[in-house]
C-alpha cells in the first residue's frame, strides 16, 4: 500500500443510530473508489466491516471496524461503528483518534437517541462533524423533519449542502447548493450525470445557496467582508471557508445520498478529501498534563493505542494512531505507562478483516501493531527519555451487572484468564471478583453486550457458563446504643485459652455525645474499604485489659464486620468503645481476645436493633418526550425517587435514584416502554436503609444459606 502524506490523511469515524446505514455507506464508499470489485451487502454477510461470526448472527455492527480507501489521491481512513447504544465501548475510542466524524441520520427517524449520544462525544473532543441524511429512498423519506430535527438538536451551524430532487421511490438526482448542480443517478447508481438545476426547484436551490454562502462568511471577517463587496464568494473561498468553519465546529455540512443504491457517496468523499482537516489540522489530542500534543512531522515516533483486537494466529492486534515523527519495524519504544521497552516488529494497514504490511506509517495515519508485550488499550509509545503521555479514553460506566456461575467445576483459572482477555480488548466492561459475595461479576453496557460477552466465553474459550442473578452488596449497621460483653474460656488440658471483654456499641453520627463514665485512652478512626467507618476506643482503665491486646480485640471486631449478622454482608458507621473485661496471666492470648470480641460484637449487634442497608445509584435517562410518563411511572415502581428533570427540545432528562435491586434488567425495560430510544448512565449515590419486608427476607434467605 502506498505511503501517503499526512496532508493527503483524511481520518473519519461513521456515527449514528442502529439502522442509519453507517455499515452499507462504508461499502460504498469502498467499492465507488475501487477498493472494492464488489459491493457487499449485510443480508448477504460479505461487508468488509462486519465480518465477525457475532456481527452476522445479529446482523449488525458490534466492534469498530477500520477500513481505508483512496479517493483522487487522498487516503480516507474510514472507522465504522456500532449505533446500538450496548456497544458504546467500540465508539469512544475511534471519537479519539478521528479528525472528521459523519453522522449518518436515517430520513425516516431523522435525529435518533443514539445519534446523540454520539454528538455528545464530537462536542466533547471537539470534532468537525457533517452530517448525510440517508435512505431518502424510503416511502416515509422527510428530508425536511429530517433538516428540522438536526439543527433543532445540533444548533444553527447545520448548513444544507446538498437536498434530494424527490424522495420515496421516485428518489434518483441529488441537488447540491454548493456547486449549483443537480446529479441525476442511473437506476443501479454509479457515475451521475451533471444537470442544471431545474427551473422548478430553482428559487429552493438559490435560498439555500444564500443560507451557506452566509453562514461560511459569517464565520470569518475577511470573507464577510468580501461578500458584501462581491455579493458572491467564489469556488476557492467557499472551499477556504467550509475548511475552516468546519474546524472550528461552526459549520455541520449537511448532505443526502442513497447509500444502498450507490447514490451520493462520491461527492461526499469529495468533499473530505477538499475541506476536511487532515491530520495535521485537526484539533490536538491533550497530554495527561492538559497541554496540545501537536503532531510533529519530524520529531520522535509517538504512538497511541485506542484499539485492542485478538487475532486467531497473531495474538493481540493493536490499533495506534501515529502523532509524531515515522513509525517503523524494528525500532525500539517506549511504553509510558509501564516504562518497559518494546520492540516493534509486525505493522500493518488494515482494511476490514485484511491486512498488509506496512514498513512505515506517517504522522497522522492510523495502523496495526503486533507482539507488543504488555501494551493495551490507552498506552501511549515513544523512544527512551520522552515525556509525553496521550490522554487516555475514558469510557462510559456499566449500566449493567450479571454474575457467572460455570457448568463446569475447576474452570475458575481459566475463566478468570478469558475474562481478563476480553477486558483488555473490551475496557467498556467490568469485571469483578467479589469476595464479598462470593460472585464474579461482570459490569456490561447492556443485555446485548452481556450476550457478546457470553458468546466470546463459548466460540473462543469454550467456556460453558450461566448468567445468574448477582447478589446485592448490602450494608449493615445499627440503631440502638447497647453494652454487650462476652467471656471466652476454654479448657483442654495444657495451656487454655481465657478472654473477657465488655464494648459499648454506637451508631455513628455527627456530634456524639460522650459518656461520662468512659474515660478514652485512645481513638482509632478507620475508613472502611467497603465505604463507611469505624470508630474504635481505648476505654480500659485499672488495667483489667492489658494494652497489647488491644489489636486482636479489633480483629475480632473486624473480621465479624466482614460478614455481618444480617445478610453476611458488611457492617459500617459504627462506634466502639471496649470499656471493661478480664484476663488471666497464662490463659489470655491474641486469639482469645479475638474470639471474646467477635463474640460479644455478634450478642450485641443483635441486640442493637440492626438495620439492613443497599445501594442507592443515580440514574438519568434521556427520553423523548412521548415516554417520559410512562418511564417516571416506571422508576416510580421500582422505589425511585425523582430527583428532577431537563429538556433538550424533545428530549426530557430525568434524574432519579433507585435501589440496585430495582435496576436488575432495567436497561432492558426501558427499551421495552420506549421502543429502544431511550438510554440512560448511572454511578453509585449512597446507602440508605431497605423497608422492613426485604430486610426480613433478605435475613431468611441468608439463614437458609448458612442451614443448607
Amino acid at each position: 500500500m502506498n505511503v501517503y502524506k499526512p496532508s493527503k490523511i483524511r481520518n473519519v469515524v461513521l456515527l449514528g443510530h442502529a439502522g442509519s446505514g453507517k455499515t452499507t455507506l462504508a461499502e460504498t464508499m469502498l467499492f465507488e473508489s475501487g477498493s472494492k470489485k464488489r459491493r457487499g451487502s449485510i443480508e448477504q454477510k460479505s461487508t468488509s466491516s462486519d465480518y465477525h461470526e457475532i456481527e452476522h448472527e445479529k446482523g449488525k455492527s458490534v466492534f469498530s471496524s477500520l477500513l481505508n480507501l483512496d479517493w483522487r489521491g487522498s487516503k480516507i481512513n474510514l472507522i465504522d461503528t456500532p449505533g446500538t447504544a450496548d456497544y458504546i465501548g467500540e465508539v469512544v475510542g475511534p471519537l479519539r483518534v478521528a479528525d472528521t466524524a459523519i453522522f449518518a441520520l436515517n430520513a425516516e427517524y431523522g435525529v435518533e437517541v443514539g445519534t446523540e449520544l454520539h454528538w455528545k462525544y464530537t462536542e466533547k473532543y471537539n470534532i468537525p462533524s457533517l452530517i448525510i441524511v440517508n435512505k431518502p429512498d424510503n416511502e416515509y423519506s422527510d428530508f425536511q423533519k429530517t433538516v428540522d430535527m438536526a439543527k433543532e438538536r445540533f444548533g444553527r451551524g447545520v448548513v444544507v449542502v446538498q437536498y434530494p430532487y424527490s424522495e420515496g421511490e421516485d428518489f434518483h438526482a441529488i441537488i447540491d447548493v454548493l456547486k449549483m448542480t443537480m446529479y441525476e443517478f442511473p437506476e443501479d447508481g454509479g457515475k451521475p450525470d451533471k444537470l442544471p438545476i431545474p427551473d422548478s426547484h430553482k428559487a429552493q436551490a438559490d435560498l439555500l445557496h444564500n443560507e451557506l454562502v452566509e453562514a461560511v462568511a459569517e464565520n470569518d471577517e475577511t470573507l464577510l467582508d468580501l461578500y458584501l463587496e462581491q455579493g458572491e464568494l467564489t469556488e476557492s473561498q467557499m472551499r477556504e471557508g467550509l475548511h475552516q468553519s468546519l474546524l472550528n465546529r461552526d459549520i455541520f455540512p449537511l448532505f443526502c445520498c442513497c447509500a444502498k443504491r450507490n447514490m451520493g457517496t462520491g461527492r461526499v468523499m469529495g468533499f473530505l478529501g477538499n475541506v476536511a482537516p487532515n491530520p495535521l489540522e485537526a484539533n490536538p489530542p491533550k497530554s495527561v498534563d492538559g497541554e496540545d500534543v501537536e503532531p510533529d512531522t519530524n520529531g520522535d515516533p509517538l504512538m497511541f493505542v485506542w484499539k485492542n483486537s485478538s487475532e486467531s494466529h497473531v495474538g493481540d492486534m493493536l490499533y495506534f494512531k501515529s502523532y509524531g515523527g515515522t513509525v517503523k519495524p524494528g525500532q525500539d519504544l517506549v511504553n509510558h505507562a509501564t516504562g518497559n521497552g518494546v520492540r516493534l516488529s509486525g505493522l500493518y494497514w488494515i482494511n476490514g478483516n485484511k491486512r498488509g504490511e506496512a514498513n512505515e506509517v506517517p504522522t497522522g495515519d492510523l495502523a496495526a501493531a503486533v507482539k507488543l508485550k504488555d501494551t493495551g488499550v490507552n498506552d501511549t509509545l515513544h523512544p527512551k527519555g520522552g515525556k509525553v503521555e496521550i490522554e487516555p479514553i475514558h469510557f462510559p460506566e456499566p449500566v449493567i451487572r450479571t454474575a457467572i456461575e460455570l457448568k463446569h467445576e475447576g474452570e475458575e483459572d481459566k475463566l478468570g484468564n478469558a475474562l481478563h482477555q476480553l477486558q483488555r480488548e473490551d475496557p467498556s466492561m467490568k469485571i469483578e471478583h467479589s469476595q464479598e459475595l462470593k460472585q464474579i461479576i461482570v459490569h456490561g453496557q447492556g443485555e446485548e453486550h452481556l450476550a457478546v460477552i457470553k458468546h466470546a466465553l463459548k466460540t473462543r474459550f469454550n467456556l460453558e457458563l450461566e448468567y445468574i442473578q448477582p447478589k446485592i452488596p448490602y450494608r449493615e449497621t445499627i440503631t440502638k446504643t447497647v453494652r454487650t460483653e462476652y467471656k471466652h474460656k476454654k479448657q483442654s488440658g495444657g495451656a487454655g485459652q481465657y478472654a473477657a471483654v465488655s464494648m459499648l456499641m454506637e451508631p455513628l453520627t455527627d456530634h456524639m455525645p460522650e459518656h461520662n463514665d468512659l474515660k478514652v485512652r485512645d481513638t482509632q478512626e478507620i475508613e472502611l474499604d467497603w465505604g463507611g467507618k469505624l470508630i474504635f476506643r481505648n476505654c480500659i482503665v485499672g488495667g483489667v485489659i492489658d494494652n497489647r491486646y488491644m489489636p486482636a480485640i479489633l480483629k475480632g471486631i473486624m473480621e465479624k464486620m466482614e460478614t455481618g449478622p444480617l445478610s453476611n454482608c458488611r457492617v459500617r458507621d459504627l462506634r466502639i468503645s471496649i470499656y471493661d473485661g478480664d484476663m488471666h496471666s497464662v490463659d489470655s492470648n491474641d486469639a482469645a481476645f479475638r474470639t471474646a470480641a467477635l463474640m460479644a460484637f455478634k450478642k450485641g449487634f443483635m441486640d442493637a436493633k440492626p438495620k439492613l442497608m443497599e445501594p442507592i445509584y443515580n440514574i438519568e435517562v434521556t427520553v423523548p418526550a412521548d415516554y417520559m410518563g410512562d418511564v417516571m411511572s416506571d422508576i416510580s415502581t421500582r422505589r425511585g425517587q425523582i430527583m428532577g428533570m431537563d429538556s433538550e427540545g424533545s428530549i426530557q432528562k430525568i434524574k432519579a435514584q433507585v435501589p440496585l435491586e430495582e435496576l436488575d434488567h432495567y436497561a432492558t425495560r426501558l427499551k421495552s416502554i420506549t421502543q429502544g430510544s431511550a438510554r440512560y448512565s448511572r454511578e453509585f449515590s449512597h446507602y440508605d436503609q431497605v423497608p422492613r419486608d426485604i430486610q426480613q427476607r433478605v435475613m431468611e434467605e441468608t439463614m437458609e444459606m448458612q442451614e443448607a
